[in-house]
């Protein structure tokens, strides 16, 4: 797959910094919560939101910025098939992305909307179900070298989904494919791909694990391991036509949550392991 076209190279200013003493651990993740997936604020509630990925509870965590877990709240009516990432509209409705596809054979991608008023509550309904699909692809699973169809990132805006490949073929490359899903629970969707961005070419450092746009909408961002890139200045809802900076953390993580505190502050997770639990990170913006 041609991932840009010269013409669109051209289009794009790319910046690069390195960051240590803007980036900083706030807090240990709360223990109960091992694999934390996700990082979302909703306008409804003070906390920080999560999830785990993989066959894990259906229950959204928030905690707050002390790593104190504040709530648990069961999911009742759907499954954690692959629970991947949060985001959140401007009522306040948080969004599951059940979209992790590691083995690219999956045809149930859903979201799920969790409606504001229930984030005070121990169980709560998904209120509607978005389901969607991507056109380009045939084959459950493709061969080792088409599969492109995992994603872990995507956000909400101006009342459609925003997703962020994680690509794991077998010839990685950095490509992060960017495709836009509408809002609408009333058909099976498919998947509009709007364009592709290259990261880097070392999967464990360059595969994209989430995403989110800033409160003003002027910020784009998406996370791996142990970068950073910010997108700014983009012609319609293409994020990668305008300018990215690329921020080197200078620290190696399995980080898979990211999300905007505010214009300028970005908090990030990772997820732990048996014997230490993940963090909570906060980068500030130069």
């Amino acid at each position: 797959m041609k991932v840009f076209s010269f013409l669109a190279l051209l289009s794009i200013t790319f910046s690069c910094s390195q960051t240590q003493e803007n980036f900083s651990t706030i807090a240990s993740l709360p223990k109960k919560i091992k694999e934390a997936s996700a990082a979302e604020i909703s306008k409804a509630s003070p906390l920080i939101w999560t999830i785990e990925d993989n066959h894990n509870h259906n229950i959204l965590f928030g905690f707050n910025e002390k790593g104190e877990l504040v709530k648990q709240i069961t999911i009742t009516n759907v499954e954690n098939n692959d629970w991947e990432d949060l985001t959140s509209d401007d009522e306040g409705n948080i969004y599951i992305g059940d979209f992790g596809n590691n083995d690219n054979d999956r045809q149930n991608l859903a979201i799920y909307k969790i409606n504001a008023a229930d984030l005070n509550k121990d169980e709560a309904k998904a209120q509607f179900i978005v389901e969607f699909y991507y056109p380009e692809q045939t084959e459950f699973p493709p061969k080792k070298k088409d599969r492109i169809f995992d994603v872990e990132s995507f956000f909400i805006f101006k009342n459609k989904f925003y997703l962020f490949t994680k690509n794991r073929s077998s010839k990685f490359d950095g490509t992060t494919v960017l495709y836009e899903v509408e809002n609408n629970p009333l058909q099976k969707l498919p998947a509009k791909k709007l364009g592709s961005f290259v990261t880097c070419d070392q999967f464990n450092h360059c595969a994209v694990t989430s995403a989110d746009i800033s409160p003003d909408k002027d910020k784009v961002a998406i996370l791996s391991s142990d970068k950073v890139w910010i997108f700014t200045n983009w012609k319609g809802d293409n994020f990668f036509s305008g300018d990215v900076e690329k921020i080197e953390l200078n620290h190696h993580t399995q980080k898979e949550g990211l999300c905007f505190k505010d214009e300028n502050t970005i908090l990030m997770t990772d997820e732990g392991d048996k014997k230490i639990t993940g963090n909570l990170y906060q980068l500030k913006l130069k």
